[in-house]
């Protein structure tokens, strides 16, 4: 039977955005005054990624101070090297560094630096992908990496590319077992804030307890949409939500259930169409079109 860590694995669920600026990069707020307003917003948890680059001086932000008993932070960094098959440079997210991750190597190329992000025990994601175009070559060269940003708020509001199911969807095809994400990417230089989140079962609110239910793919995406539960059966899915117009099962290439009822709270969707494809995500969306996702299991 298909398994989904984030409604089968024990503790609650913790809302969070995992990929945050500040004034200490390109950001336009400090990193207390962002911090604050995920806080008041009702966030159970912040990674502030400020650019790791030499001008910012290769900053991981310490933000232990503005932590609290119902609210945490997790270092990390949005860290940069030399380049994807387009020429640009590489954006990789890296959720849980160490505050002392060393800079960026002269030489080092970008799946280089996320594997050494990855050794250090982060979580590390592949941001943004339709907003500079990554290639599946390009994001397979990083093998190791936990998941891709299924969505991008700030790309989205900026550029029209916030969304990243076009490279899920061919890399889970190629075989590549890879969980996807949902963020803001806030620079608070336009309303770029409280539009992707993740929600994370885990055990307690802690930093490291987040990053490990983050590895374990123990989370569930959204722009809005509560998903309560996913329950697999032999040969289908129950999946109950806040309500919605659309569940779906999502496999390989165009395979697809789907139930489309204004307002439902439950559907049970028969997933023998999607056998021959190796996978299955879950996907919702609500009467204003904002969407959640679960993370991919394989049969």
């Amino acid at each position: 039977m298909l398994l989904d860590p984030a409604f089968t694995s024990h503790g609650r669920f913790l809302k969070g955005n995992i990929h945050t600026h500040s004034n200490r990069s390109d950001g336009a707020l400090s990193p207390e005054e962002v911090c604050r307003r995920y806080r008041d917003a009702g966030y159970d948890f912040i990674s502030l990624t400020d650019h790791f680059l030499p001008k910012y001086g290769f900053p991981v932000v310490g933000t232990e101070a503005y932590r609290s008993d119902r609210f945490t932070t997790i270092l990390g960094a949005e860290v940069h090297a030399p380049r994807t098959s387009l020429g640009e440079i590489w954006h990789i997210l890296a959720v849980g560094l160490p505050a002392n991750f060393a800079p960026t190597g002269e030489n080092e190329a970008g799946p280089d630096l996320a594997q050494r992000c990855i050794d250090a025990g982060a979580f590390v994601a592949i941001p943004h992908p339709g907003w500079y175009a990554l290639t599946i070559e390009d994001a397979a060269s990083i093998p190791n990496a936990h998941a891709v940003e299924i969505y991008n708020h700030t790309s989205q509001a900026r550029t029209d590319r916030g969304d990243g199911a076009y490279l899920i969807d061919q890399m889970l095809a190629a075989g590549h077992r890879i969980n996807l994400c949902a963020t803001d990417d806030a620079h608070f230089h336009c309303n770029d804030a409280f539009g992707g989140f993740v929600m994370v079962k885990a055990k307690a609110n802690t930093p490291e307890n987040l990053v490990e239910a983050l590895k374990a793919g123990a989370y569930y995406s959204s722009q809005g949409p509560i998903i309560e539960d996913v329950r697999f059966s032999d040969d289908s899915v129950e999946v109950v939500t806040s309500p919605v117009n659309s569940i779906m099962a999502l496999g390989r290439g165009s395979l697809a259930v789907q139930s489309r009822e204004p307002g439902a709270t439950r559907a049970v969707l028969q997933l023998d169409r999607l056998r021959r494809g190796g996978f299955v995500r879950i996907a919702v969306a609500d009467a204003a079109g904002r969407r959640a996702w679960t993370n991919p299991v394989w049969f």
